[in-house]
């Protein structure tokens, strides 16, 4: 895939998923996280599969497009949305859950060692500005770490991008032999099976509210099968450091629209860390 193509997945997924973070903050007040969670991956499948079908191309997964199918279900659907909204019933909802977002941590070294890629020092330095970006616009300093479940949830929040650059990885290293869009069906298929025993566990009385219904329909139906699909692919085709930067701007695009839309404060710790997400997006597509 070109290069350009796949900044313009980069940027589709920026977009989407940026957007999707006010959008699902607000549906909270009507639904329960966990089962919020398990819509958006039921109805993407549900979506993806008849749109499939109707293409004449729903079809099973080829025994080589298992493991990106396993992968990607398990560990950058399922699991990135368990851990994730358990870890927000422990921490701070706001900048913290930024941490989610962060693949750099893991993702670099992960492709230096496993898959041989050269890092330029120019990217180096893009991957070093985005991660202060990052710690500030997290705003540490106003945490108050020594509550309960602080440490942990943040644990949590760090797995999360740990369970989707692993997921990355195992794509790139065990790349599909069909096209991304006709798996989507069963990653979402697959993401779905395993939240919806973590729901049934952590929220047996939780649900989704008619006030939520719009902003799950929306989410699950049309949002979350193309950003996963644009994300998927601009993971396994952009370099790892530009790929992790530019994920970066996920949790950006979100902080900026909850600042106008919802409301948050537009504090100096969100203007200094976007500006250096910003700066290192530009330092890795130059790079």
């Amino acid at each position: 895939m070109q290069q350009a193509k796949a900044l313009q997945f980069l940027l589709l997924s920026v977009l989407l998923f940026g957007g999707l973070w006010p959008l699902t903050k607000a549906a909270f007040v009507y639904a329960t996280p966990l089962w919020f969670a398990f819509s958006r991956a039921a109805l993407a499948s549900l979506a993806a599969m008849l749109l499939m079908a109707a293409l004449g191309r729903l079809r099973w997964p080829a025994r080589q497009d298992r493991v990106a199918v396993l992968a990607i279900g398990l560990l950058q659907i399922g699991a990135f949305f368990a851990l994730a909204h358990i870890a927000l019933s422990l921490v701070p909802a706001g900048r913290t859950a930024i941490l989610g977002n962060v693949t750099i941590f893991w993702l670099v070294p992960f492709s230096v060692w496993l898959l041989g890629e050269r890092v330029s020092k120019q990217r180096w330095l893009a991957a070093g500005v985005g991660l202060v970006g990052v710690g500030v616009m997290m705003g540490p300093w106003a945490i108050d770490w020594a509550g309960p479940g602080v440490l942990f949830g943040h644990g949590l929040l760090l797995a999360c991008s740990l369970c989707w650059s692993l997921a990355i990885l195992l794509t790139r290293l065990y790349p599909p032999s069909s096209p991304m869009v006709e798996l989507i069906p069963w990653i979402f298929l697959v993401g779905a099976l395993l939240i919806l025993p973590v729901a049934l566990w952590r929220e047996p009385g939780g649900g989704i509210g008619p006030g939520a219904w719009f902003t799950a329909a929306f989410i699950g139906l049309i949002a979350a099968p193309i950003g996963t699909w644009a994300t998927v692919e601009a993971g396994r085709h952009l370099n790892a450091v530009v790929a992790s930067v530019g994920f970066l701007m996920v949790p950006l695009v979100g902080l900026t629209l909850a600042t106008t839309w919802l409301g948050e404060p537009l504090g100096w710790d969100l203007i200094l860390g976007g500006a250096l997400v910003v700066l290192s997006v530009v330092i890795a597509a130059k790079g």
